[in-house]
């Protein structure tokens, strides 16, 4: 079904309900549909570059959104949690990112920050020649020769090339944002985690609140690497 009405539409969508019956569903991609934006909502109600959704898959079409670096002209292709939006014609660039009540928020970012993004590592395989294929939130696979690195750590990536610029470990002390759950959108410190001898996911102790490891995405030690959506006190 490409369609869905507004008042299915998950709640992580930051939409108007009442105004149009429907929404245009998520394409099968890199995120998950409750936890994405369709391209055609993120440049009709999002960015409000087009009144219609004619208007935005004209623009989309035309290969004038880029996410992550490379032009997706799907418009129903998954924005998610992280993403990179950028319109060239405007030198405008957006960082989707939650707010506090769990919504996807676009957050307005420089040039610069525009050239990388932070993906979390969900799991990890082992490939040919001995190499570790690590498995990310975003749907993309990287390949590396050192297994240096955890599943929930957080890596700095430049875009669209893939090269690994940094690490923020999964790790006491660190910043996490809450992606699920009561918390969701919420920055907090990382405690100590609690591993579950179940198929249950491993509980982490924040410095305030208890959830569990899948919720839990590392941004930074002293303060987050990535800019926060502003608290509309409006809402």
């Amino acid at each position: 079904m490409a369609h869905l009405k507004r008042f299915s539409a998950p709640e992580t969508w930051r939409v108007e309900r009442k105004v149009k019956k429907w929404a245009v569903k998520p394409s099968p991609g890199p995120h998950p549909a409750d936890r994405s934006l369709p391209l055609l909502v993120v440049v009709r109600d999002y960015l409000k570059i087009a009144d219609t959704g004619r208007e935005a898959k004209k623009i989309i079409a035309g290969r004038e959104i880029l996410v992550d670096g490379k032009a997706r002209r799907d418009h129903k292709y998954p924005c998610g949690l992280m993403d990179v939006v950028s319109i060239p014609k405007m030198n405008e660039h957006y960082r989707m990112m939650m707010d506090t009540k769990g919504r996807l928020r676009l957050v307005k970012i420089t040039e610069e920050e525009a050239t990388w993004k932070l993906s979390r590592i969900n799991n990890k395989t082992m490939v040919r020649g001995g190499k570790i294929q690590l498995n990310m939130h975003d749907g993309r696979n990287l390949i590396v020769d050192e297994d240096k690195y955890k599943t929930g750590d957080v890596l700095k990536i430049k875009v669209p090339e893939q090269e690994i610029i940094d690490e923020i470990p999964f790790k006491k002390g660190y910043l996490a944002l809450i992606t699920g759950g009561e918390h969701a959108g919420e920055i907090d410190e990382i405690d100590e985690e609690i591993i579950t001898r179940s198929s249950m996911p491993n509980i982490v102790k924040m410095k305030n609140f208890s959830t569990i490891k899948p919720y839990v995405f590392p941004v930074g030690k002293d303060k987050p690497v990535v800019e926060l959506p502003k608290v509309d006190i409006y809402e």
